[in-house]
C-alpha cells in the first residue's frame, strides 16, 4: 500500500496552488500522480512526457514541477545520458556540481556533452512524502538495479521502432551483484564476437573477444574486481559454454552485467546516437524564467562555464532613451522605463524564454528555440503599440535584434549568464535595428519554423559587418506592415 506522507502533500500543494494561477485540471492530475502513480512513474519524470501523456500544456508542467522542486515535494536532478546506450552515467542534484564528461563502460565511449546536448532534467518525487525503492537502490532487485535505475526505457535504435533496452535484453548473457570479499559465478553461451561487462554505476568495464572454434567443454574465465577495474584472465574465449569466476576484492558491492555484442555490432566504426523522446534538456531550463526566479542560489562553476550547442539570444532597446529623459524628467522616465521592463519581461516568460539581465535602458533574453525568440520580438512590437496607443504618445519605442548559435553559460556578478561570440554578434544586430524594426541574423531568419512566423512582414535583406564576423554578413530588417 503506498505510504504518503499526507499533512506534508496538503502544505505544500496548497503553497502551489498560491504561487501562480494554475488550471484545476494541471493541479488534479499533479496530485494524482503523487497518490496514484506507481513507483516508476515517480521516478525521473519528464515533465514533457507528462504535458504530452496528459494533455496539458508544456510550459504548465515545467513551472509545476519546478515549483514543487522549491516547496520540497520534488528532487530535480541534472542527469548525464550516454547518446549510444540511453545509461544514465551520472546526476548531479546541482547545477554547479554537473561535469560534462562522460564516460560509458557499456559503449566502450567517453567524450564531452553541452547544456542542451544529453543533459536531461528530471524529477523523482521527495522520499519524504513518498519513498520509493528507487531512493534506495541496495533495496533493488538485480533486473530492477540495471534496467529501471539507469536506462531510459523510451531510447529507440535509430530510424527503427525497437527500443534499444529490447535489443540489448537479446544480447545480455548474465545479470549479478558482487558482494565484497566473495566470489560470484555466471554460466553462459556464447556465439561470436565479444563479451563486455559493465558495472553500471561506476562504468567499470572489461572485454573479451570470443573467436575461434566452438568449445564443447565450458571455458573457465576467472575476473577479478578491486571496486575500481575489472582484470578478466583471458583476452579471448571460443565460441560456446562459459563459466564466469568474478571474485570481488573490493570494500563494497560491485554490480555485473554481462554482453554478448554479435560482429556486426562490433564492426561498426562509430555507434549511431539513439533517438529519445523530447526531453528537458538543461539548455532549455536555464532559458526558462521560472527557473532563474526559484532557483537564483544555482550556479554554473566560474572556473570552467558549461557549453550549450544552440541558444538564441534577444537583446532589445530604446530609441531616443535620453531624449525621453530630458523630456519627462528623472523621476517619470525611470517610472516609464519599469513599465517597459515589466512589458518585456511578461512577454518572454510567456515565450518561454528568461531575461538574462538590464544594461541601463536596454534588455538581454534567452530562449531555447528560435521560433519561441523570433515570436516573442514581434509580440513585443504589438504590445508596444498597444501601451503606446493607450497611453497617447509613442513613449516606447523599441529596436530588437537576435541572433543564435553556440555559448557559454556563466555566472557573473551572482547571475547565470552568457559568454562568447553569439552574444557579441547579437548585441551587433541589435544595434543596426531602427525604430519599431527587428533584425536577424541570417542563421536565425533560416532556423527551422521561423520564415512561417514572419509571414505578412515586409523582410529587407541586407549585408552588414559584423564583430567577430570576417567580411559583412547577411541581416534580415523585419518591419511590420
Amino acid at each position: 500500500m503506498t505510504s504518503i506522507q499526507e499533512r506534508l502533500l496538503e502544505s505544500k500543494m496548497t503553497e502551489i496552488e498560491q504561487a501562480r494561477s494554475w488550471s484545476p485540471r494541471v493541479i488534479s492530475k499533479f496530485e494524482t500522480l503523487i497518490r496514484s502513480g506507481d513507483d516508476l512513474s515517480l521516478y525521473r519524470i519528464n515533465p514533457l512526457t507528462f504535458a504530452r501523456d496528459r494533455g496539458i500544456a508544456e510550459a504548465d508542467s515545467i513551472d509545476l514541477f519546478l515549483h514543487a522542486t522549491r516547496n520540497g515535494l520534488f528532487e530535480m536532478s541534472w542527469d548525464v545520458v550516454c547518446p549510444q546506450s540511453g545509461m544514465v552515467l551520472d546526476s548531479f542534484g546541482a547545477l554547479r556540481t554537473l561535469k560534462t564528461h562522460y564516460v560509458c563502460g557499456l559503449c566502450d565511449v567517453s567524450g564531452e556533452t553541452d547544456l542542451d546536448d544529453f543533459i536531461e532534467v528530471t524529477f523523482t518525487v521527495s522520499p519524504q512524502l513518498r519513498r520509493l525503492p528507487f531512493h534506495d537502490p541496495h533495496s533493488l532487485s538485480v533486473e530492477d538495479f540495471h534496467w529501471k535505475l539507469r536506462f531510459s526505457g523510451d531510447a529507440r535504435m535509430p530510424g527503427q521502432p525497437i527500443r534499444f533496452l529490447d535489443f540489448l535484453h537479446g544480447l545480455v548473457r548474465g545479470l549479478a551483484f558482487l558482494p565484497p570479499g566473495s566470489t560470484t559465478t555466471l554460466r553462459a553461451d556464447l556465439g561470436p564476437g565479444a563479451l563486455a561487462g559493465v558495472n553500471i554505476q561506476t562504468q567499470a568495464a572489461f572485454a573479451v573477444s570470443v573467436a575461434g572454434e566452438p568449445a564443447i567443454a565450458p571455458t573457465v574465465l576467472r575476473v577479478g574486481y578491486d571496486g575500481r577495474r575489472f582484470s578478466p584472465s583471458l583476452s579471448a574465449v571460443p565460441p560456446g559454454p562459459i563459466v564466469i569466476d568474478v571474485e570481488n576484492f573490493g570494500a563494497v558491492r560491485g554490480s555485473l552485467l554481462l554482453i554478448n555484442w554479435p560482429p556486426e555490432v562490433l564492426s561498426q566504426t562509430t555507434k549511431p546516437a539513439l533517438e529519445f523522446e523530447p526531453y528537458m534538456s538543461g539548455g532549455m531550463l536555464l532559458a526558462r524564467q521560472t527557473f532563474r526566479r526559484l532557483f537564483r542560489s544555482e550556479r554554473v562553476d566560474e572556473r570552467e562555464g558549461l557549453g550549450i550547442r544552440q541558444v538564441t539570444l534577444l537583446f532589445t532597446d530604446l530609441k531616443g532613451s535620453t531624449a525621453m529623459y530630458e523630456r519627462l524628467g528623472d523621476l517619470n522616465a525611470y517610472a516609464l522605463v519599469r513599465e517597459h521592463f515589466a512589458l518585456l519581461g511578461a512577454t518572454v516568460q510567456e515565450h518561454s524564454g528568461a531575461i538574462v539581465k538590464t544594461i541601463g535602458d536596454a534588455v538581454m533574453a534567452v530562449f531555447s528555440r528560435p521560433t519561441d525568440a523570433v515570436s516573442a520580438a514581434l509580440h513585443m512590437l504589438r504590445e508596444t503599440e498597444r501601451y503606446n496607443g493607450e497611453h497617447g504618445e509613442p513613449s516606447i519605442i523599441l529596436k530588437i535584434g537576435a541572433h543564435c548559435g553556440p555559448s557559454i553559460a556563466v555566472t557573473l556578478n551572482e547571475n547565470l549568464d552568457y559568454f562568447g561570440q553569439t552574444v557579441n554578434v547579437a548585441a551587433r544586430v541589435q544595434s543596426l535595428a531602427d525604430a519599431g524594426e527587428i533584425c536577424l541574423s541570417e542563421s536565425l531568419y533560416s532556423a527551422p519554423g521561423v520564415s512561417g512566423l514572419l509571414a505578412g512582414h515586409a523582410i529587407v535583406e541586407f549585408d552588414a559587418p559584423l564583430r567577430g564576423v570576417e567580411g559583412n554578413a547577411c541581416v534580415y530588417r523585419v518591419v511590420r506592415r
